[in-house]
């Protein structure tokens, strides 16, 4: 098992390239399911969970390749037919995200086999809004031996409100809505920009989708599907934690090929907090994305935050934000909506000489404390990314367990920061 080790008090600075987002990457994947023609993927993040989702269509018969490119890779994906409806806990415990091919699968071959998740580090996780949904469309779903078994011969458009807010959910009705037969509109649906990337390539591959990014979008089924080219948006988790990076290491950082609308909430707060963020507009049509630029000139202010729903804080960013305030003056108090079990984390940086007290979905963190170099272990993708943080930031060396989990979701974070002034590395232990 892979750990990192970690020496701190080093000041980052240079420059740091923003993968491609994988959850972006992992819906447009799935998306690929809906026509028997190629779908190439560009800007796809070197990631565990992208390994795991292409383990996954080729469980179900789906032929995908691999080119390594200058920023991240090209991925080709060709699903002309379907030997396998199944996905199988093996690969679906492994990453929740693999619910996904549930609405592609049902819209264009009739028939689906998905394995429950089962539990989440982070808390609950309930994939009902997405069988309520594809019921409403008329899909026929029961629940056996752990496995949601779905069918249809042939799925109708229908209205369908959230009851709360669910992005998987979304995306995976609005795939479904593409191949169904007239209009379907979704109510309360996600407006993150993750659904707004799959919402393009669904459209570029001849489907009628509009109003992604708002509350309301309106699908109008069509026949069939074919094949496009997509370039998938920045990754603003990762974006977010090196501007924060930046800020608790008292550096500056400038992450190129970064979407800054993608982050005004963390923007703000990181501004109420005294970091400088600015960013930079694309400088040519090649290069679609632009640039920013983090430094932390004067002491970090405290500041409090409530995590919600895009466009509001993002709770990805809630446990790299809490180590960035164990090193601000004053108390900050963080408050989970989302996510109820979302603070594991805390214990850790405790561990380290951070100063929590945790009470339900509220944690209070008072600062400035000196944090120390100490073993600890991640629990979850974000948990894991805070730690890492904090032992950038800690005097002495920190020893962080368990990076399988940043693997998941950070494309190279060790060789990243390396680049920029951090003293990290992987050590492996057989």
């Amino acid at each position: 098992m892979d750990k990192f080790l970690i020496t701190g008090g080093r000041r980052l600075e240079g420059h740091v390239t923003i993968s491609g987002a994988k959850n972006a990457a992992l819906p447009a994947m799935a998306a690929a399911l809906l026509t028997p023609e190629p779908v190439v993927l560009r800007n796809m993040p070197r990631v565990r969970d992208i390994g795991t989702m292409r383990s996954l269509l080729d469980e179900l018969g789906v032929d995908s390749s691999v080119t390594h490119e200058d920023h991240g890779n090209r991925i080709e994906i060709e699903a002309r037919q379907l030997l396998n409806p199944l996905a199988p806990y093996e690969l679906v415990k492994q990453m929740r995200a693999s619910v996904l091919v549930l609405g592609p699968l049902l819209a264009r071959f009739g028939q689906a086999q998905v394995s429950l998740p089962g539990g989440c580090a982070i808390g609950a996780r309930p994939i009902n809004l997405h069988v309520q949904g594809l019921e409403k469309l008329g899909a026929k779903i029961r629940i056996e031996h752990g496995y949601i078994k779905a069918e249809t011969t042939g799925l109708k458009g229908a209205r369908f409100a959230f009851d709360t807010i669910s992005v998987t959910g979304t995306e995976n009705l609005m795939m479904a809505a593409t191949l169904a037969e007239g209009e379907t509109v979704l109510e309360n649906a996600a407006r993150e920009p993750e659904v707004v990337d799959l919402a393009a390539l669904l459209n570029a591959m001849g489907a009628s989708v509009e109003g992604a990014g708002s509350e309301t979008i309106r699908i109008r089924g069509v026949a069939r599907l074919h094949g496009a080219e997509h370039p998938i948006i920045p990754d603003r988790i990762e974006t977010g934690t090196f501007l924060v990076a930046a800020a608790i290491t008292r550096g500056h950082l400038t992450l190129e090929a970064a979407e800054p609308s993608h982050l005004s909430a963390l923007v703000a707060k990181l501004s109420e907090a005294g970091v400088c963020v600015t960013s930079t507009a694309p400088q040519s049509g090649e290069n679609r994305w632009g640039s920013m630029n983090a430094e932390c000139p004067g002491a970090l202010r405290a500041s409090d935050v409530t995590t919600g729903e895009y466009p509001g804080f993002p709770t990805d960013m809630q446990a790299q934000y809490m180590a960035l305030m164990t090193q601000a003056e004053g108390s900050s108090l963080i408050s989970e909506t989302i996510f109820e079990n979302r603070f594991l984390h805390a214990l850790e940086l405790m561990r380290m000489g951070a100063d929590i007290r945790v009470e339900g979905r509220q944690a209070t963190v008072r600062g400035k404390t000196p944090l120390s170099g100490a073993m600890v272990q991640a629990s979850d993708l974000r948990a894991s990314a805070s730690l890492v943080l904090a032992g950038l930031a800690a005097e002495g060396e920190s020893v962080v367990d368990r990076v399988y989990h940043i693997d998941r979701g950070y494309e190279r974070i060790e060789e990243k920061l390396s680049q920029v002034g951090a003293s990290i590395r992987r050590v492996s232990e057989t």
